[in-house]
């Protein structure tokens, strides 16, 4: 009788604990989600991107010269990225940062060679292309990010 109430209490426990996780999204629900976010975003700030079939969407503010970087290289960038709320979670500061670009997120990774040397822009990314459900300590999951990027060289 005690194995028997054991094994109730925790299989109720498990019911109760599955009970108040938070729904699971499917990875399409959630691209879809934040491709609806980007898109109301970008209608209320009255601003137009372009996108990429992986739901990148960028603007190109200025466009550089030099030619495009590719995923082999190493990328000189200032930037400062945020959420669509407007906080900032993290940015250069007065000197501008130099890493591999195969070594960073898959938006940044698609975005970036979208500008040329001395470009600039905003890239918005649905958070599949960011952290998405597993950040890093301090970056909000599943979270839709903007980028302001200046690529400085490469």
């Amino acid at each position: 009788m005690h194995r028997f109430f054991q094994f109730s209490i925790l299989l109720l426990s498990a019911i109760f604990a599955t009970g108040c996780l938070d729904d699971p999204v499917t990875p399409q629900e959630q691209f879809e989600k934040d491709i609806e976010k980007i898109q109301e975003y970008l209608a209320d700030n009255n601003l137009t991107a372009d996108s990429t079939a992986s739901g990148l969407h960028y603007i190109t503010e200025v466009e550089g010269t030099g030619g495009h970087p590719t995923i082999d290289d190493d990328v000189t960038v200032f930037y400062k990225g945020y959420y669509l709320d407007g906080k900032v979670f993290d940015q250069t500061g007065t000197d501008p940062v130099t890493f591999p670009l195969k070594n960073v997120i898959f938006g940044w990774q698609e975005g970036i060679p979208l500008f040329q040397k001395g470009g600039k822009g905003k890239l918005f990314l649905p958070s599949g292309l960011a952290y998405g459900p597993t950040p890093p300590p301090g970056v909000r999951k599943n979270a839709v990010m903007i980028f302001e990027v200046e690529l400085v060289d490469f």
